[in-house]
């Protein structure tokens, strides 16, 4: 049946019911009482929209000069004649202010009395229940749409969203049906600006295929399963795929215009209490260069240019993620149509800011989903057209191949701090499905695909080989544990060969965990996780554990792009500055730019706790630390201070970090460290056979300010002093290690090494 025509189906089928009531009414209800009751249709019945299988929502309304007994009778009468013809009926007897406490009590009765119309008798009566349900409506509805968004986003929650969801539910998901409805109610409110006739078109398309889903399978219902779409789709003249991804383009606009209206409610209402309460504007807070958040949003400010700066759309959407902000739909749009891609390969500076924002956690969803909707992933990822609202045909799958893959870069931000490279490991997890939108083996087919990419994406030659390994067997250990025999010593032989050394192992094991709980409960039951682990000790047994590298100046943590590889580059890599003196116990202080923030360089005499007073004077200049090196000869320290902003004053540091050194601020006091919201568990860990003339403290834990601060004044506290410290930053975690001596200049002893470790947990908590 064409389009057009289900339109006019829906209004002819509840045409037809007004007459069959209206026909009972006439039956029912004598003459003198006719004035005194109606019959109205609402919810769809209301909105003439009836699919083949819709309920007959309908109310008969009486006066209350019109006995209950009475009332009864009549209704009886009036519903039999419908129940003979084996019709669905949702039918109830009330009088208006019944009517109107109902609507007052539960707002899904006033959605449907917004829609009330009269079929049979007293139309004045019904007229005027609508329209004092619309007025009650408008006056409590901003304290009741905090009510209809939690019950909404619970719903969401149970039955997912039409865009990413496995089996959409043209009603309840995300999206959906009911989503049009609220739209609606939002519509009568005139709190917010809501774009109606696109969304009401949205609605119709969507009632288009629930009509058509009614008519193949001959019953009421709202899931398009795998196994009638190409029924459906074949009654609206559309190929299996074509209705798969129509439908979910159908609701992911209404999603993205629903998230709109939202945040403009609460823009709205922000900003009503903010003007109140000031008098002023809107204010803007820069969070990085050309980035700002307003009202709760992160935007683009009015001078900043895509085109001129092509890491600016990265910065935004990091910036955005990692605070869990929703980015801004016009600075979407706007990065859009004027961005150019920072380069080919990628600058470090553009890969840390992708890492960064797939290394971001929950945040990353919305964000992304913002950017690929305006277009933006289109320009830094063009495959991934590929793989968008693609479903999957296996049953275990509960997304989309792309929802599933960004939903595995949140799962992996979740196990960084059990890997060396962390960074690989959020790229693989965004692409191990990317060959899924070609036909063949997806993992055979990804893997150049994702080594291509990644070297686009400014990785060299050996990290994007890696990533390409890590998409090619991202099965290979799932595979392995259920269908050989673990206990097998061939069996993990055969995997190390493959996987090649423990590090790499690693990333394997929390790609595939991550990948698995991704996919949904049935791909990671204990008894599939038992066996992935078993097999994951068995293969660790056949490689040497002692292959880390001793040498502190190139642990790994401290990025490629970063300024020097030890203290003896310092000199060469920061541009001469003047000393600020510090009465008599001077400091040297310089600033450059770096990578579109600051590189700061302290050097100081040596002396323990000194970092941890630098650390201080950073944080109270209220930057944010981006990575740090720090090393010690000679009796003199140096440390080097990677910050994200730009244009940093070095009187101010300067200030800053005289007071501390001076005792003129307490640190303590401004820098208390707030507790870990994170729900991973801190960790810190000695690292044994690091190094044979210090030991080796790591500390994985979620990125706050002051962190530095206290870990350093934990371990001076302790009477150890640092050697060398390497600190970074991936998205919301740092990884930071520590080269500590003590009291003699060389590793600290086994029981004091102990209190050391706990008196760094201890602060941390």
């Amino acid at each position: 049946m064409k389009i057009e025509q289900l339109a006019q189906r829906r209004r002819d089928h509840a045409l037809d019911m007004d007459r069959l009531l209206r026909q009972s009414f006439v039956d029912a209800v004598p003459a003198k009482l006719t004035g005194r009751l109606a019959l109205v249709a609402v919810g769809g019945y209301g909105r003439t929209e009836m699919s083949p299988f819709s309920d007959i929502d309908v109310v008969l309304l009486h006066d209350t000069a019109v006995g209950l007994d009475t009332v009864g009778e009549i209704a009886q009468q009036l519903w039999y004649p419908i129940w003979d013809k084996g019709l669905d009926l949702d039918h109830s007897v009330r009088y208006v202010e019944q009517m109107r406490t109902m609507a007052a009590d539960d707002y899904r009765a006033a959605f449907g009395m917004l829609d009330a119309r009269p079929v049979a008798g007293n139309d004045a009566m019904v007229l005027g229940l609508r329209s004092q349900v619309l007025n009650d409506w408008r006056k409590s509805a901003r304290n009741r749409l905090g009510q209809v968004r939690d019950d909404r986003l619970s719903r969401i929650e149970r039955s997912g969203w039409m865009a990413h969801t496995a089996i959409p539910d043209l009603k309840e998901s995300g999206g959906g049906l009911r989503d049009g409805v609220i739209m609606r109610a939002l519509v009568a409110t005139w709190l917010v600006d809501v774009p109606h006739v696109e969304s009401e078109a949205l609605r119709r398309s969507l009632l288009d295929v629930r009509d058509a889903l009614h008519t193949v399978t001959g019953k009421r219902g709202d899931k398009l399963t795998h196994e009638v779409i190409p029924e459906v789709a074949t009654a609206l003249g559309m190929g299996a795929e074509e209705l798969d991804l129509y439908v979910r383009g159908l609701g992911r606009r209404s999603a993205h215009l629903n998230a709109l209206v939202w945040r403009r409610f609460d823009e709205s209402r922000s900003g009503s209490k903010r003007r109140a309460a000031t008098g002023a504007g809107p204010k803007l807070d820069e969070v990085t260069p050309g980035v700002a958040i307003l009202d709760n949003e992160v935007v683009l400010k009015s001078g900043a240019d895509c085109a001129d700066d092509p890491e600016l759309p990265l910065r935004a959407a990091e910036a955005a993620a990692h605070r869990g902000l929703a980015l801004s739909t016009r600075s979407a749009a706007r990065m859009a149509q004027t961005m150019t891609v920072p380069g080919d390969p990628w600058p470090a500076t553009a890969r840390r800011l992708l890492v960064n924002l797939l290394a971001s956690g929950p945040g990353l969803v919305p964000v992304w989903d913002e950017l690929d909707y305006a277009g933006v992933i289109d320009r830094w990822l063009p495959e991934w057209a590929d793989i968008r609202l693609r479903g999957s045909s296996s049953p275990v799958h509960r997304f989309t191949v792309d929802r599933h893959s960004i939903e595995t870069c949140v799962l992996v931000s979740h196990r960084m701090r059990d890997v060396k490279r962390p960074d690989l490991l959020v790229v693989a997890a965004l692409l191990h499905d990317i060959g899924k939108g070609l036909p063949g083996d997806h993992s055979d087919l990804g893997a150049p695909m994702a080594e291509r990419i990644a070297a686009r994406w400014g990785f060299d030659a050996v990290d994007a080989a890696k990533i390409g390994q890590l998409v090619q067997w991202h099965l290979l250990l799932s595979t392995t544990a259920t269908r050989r025999d673990i206990e097998d010593p061939m069996t993990a032989a055969n995997v190390a060969v493959v996987v090649g050394d423990g590090d790499t192992l690693d990333l394997l094991a929390a790609l595939t965990e991550s990948d698995a709980r991704a996919t949904g409960a049935t791909a990671w039951s204990t008894w599939r996780a038992g066996l992935i682990r078993g097999l994951i000790a068995k293969t660790q047994d056949f490689f040497d554990a002692d292959t880390v590298n001793a040498d502190p100046e190139s642990y790994e943590g401290w990025p490629e792009s970063g300024a020097g590889a030890g203290s003896s580059d310092v000199a060469t890599d920061v541009a001469d500055g003047g000393p600020l003196v510090l009465g008599g116990r001077g400091f040297d202080l310089t600033v450059r730019p770096h990578l579109g923030g600051s590189l700061i360089r302290v050097t100081m005499p040596d002396r323990r706790g000194g970092m941890a007073d630098v650390a201080a004077g950073v944080a109270l200049a209220g930057l944010e630390v981006q990575s740090a090196r720090a090393s010690s000869k000679d009796g003199v320290a140096t440390s080097l201070w990677e910050v994200t902003r730009a244009n940093v004053d070095p009187k101010t540091l300067g200030d800053r970090l005289r007071s501390v050194l001076e005792g003129n601020v307490d640190v303590a006091a401004r820098l208390r460290l707030n507790a870990s919201t994170d729900s991973i568990a801190t960790l810190v860990r000695v690292l044994s056979d690091r190094s044979s003339t210090a030991s080796v403290i790591e500390v994985r834990t979620q990125d706050r300010r002051g962190l530095v601060w206290a870990v350093c004044r934990a371990i001076a506290d302790s009477g150890c002093e640092i050697r060398s410290a390497h600190l970074s930053t991936y998205g919301p975690e740092a990884r930071d290690v520590f080269y500590v001596v003590g009291p003699g200049g060389g590793p600290v002893a086994s029981e004091m090494l102990e209190n050391l470790k706990d008196s760094v947990a201890g602060v941390l908590l």
